[in-house]
């Protein structure tokens, strides 16, 4: 069940997918401000850029030794660079990752599910949302359960972060009806309707870039 060929996320997956994750932001920059400009400040894409962009530079100079120090890493960046309420909510996501990693030199699939699961956890409780709130969580939260049924099913991981992704991206397009309620855009009340939100434009990419990149390194067949 899980995954078939007996391997298992390593941290050079993990270091793949930041670099992915700092190539999408730096790519979406311009239209993640855009929906931001909307609702928000308009400053979400260039927000994400540059916590991104400043990662992939500590990392260079810094590798750090194993996932969990990825991880920690990359919470300790973002909150020291990204603005607005971005870098607290994502710099909690990844630090309560960062914990659910820790002593594993690599990761199953169901210790993958966990360590997303901890990280959305956390960042539920710092930002005190629930779905329909239109906020990041009405991609993350859709797409941890999609995550956690197809891993009962005994999917393999791409399938497990593929069925993610799906959710995530359903989860992102199901914001622009909703009327927010958290942050800067409850501010509009109804005028919020009808707008894509940003942060769950990003989550939606974070997700996204999960899937292409954990589980494509040479050591999968």
């Amino acid at each position: 069940m899980g995954n078939l060929t007996g391997m298992a996320v390593r941290r050079q997956d993990v270091l793949a997918w930041m670099e992915e994750l700092q190539r999408v932001y730096a790519e979406n920059r311009d239209r993640l401000t855009e929906l931001d400009s909307a609702i928000g400040d308009a400053d979400h894409g260039t927000n994400m850029d540059r916590g991104f962009s400043a990662l992939k530079t500590e990392l260079a100079a810094n590798v750090p030794a194993d996932i969990r120090a990825v991880l920690q890493t990359v919470a300790t960046v973002l909150i020291r660079t990204v603005g607005g309420a971005a870098g607290p909510l994502y710099g909690t996501f990844f630090l309560r990752a960062s914990a659910a990693c820790a002593g594993k030199p690599q990761l199953e699939d169901a210790e993958i599910v966990t360590m997303f699961r901890a990280g959305v956890d956390g960042l539920q409780a710092r930002g005190k949302a629930v779905a329909g709130d239109k906020t990041m969580l009405d991609v993350l939260l859709p797409a941890m359960s999609a995550m956690g049924e197809k891993l009962e099913q005994g999917g393999t991981l791409a399938e497990i972060l593929a069925a993610g992704a799906a959710a995530a991206e359903k989860g992102m397009l199901d914001t622009i009806p909703m009327q927010a309620r958290k942050g800067r855009a409850s501010y509009l009340g109804p005028r919020s309707i009808g707008h894509q939100d940003p942060g769950a434009t990003s989550a939606w990419l974070l997700l996204k870039a999960a899937a292409a990149t954990l589980v494509s390194s040479p050591n999968w067949t």
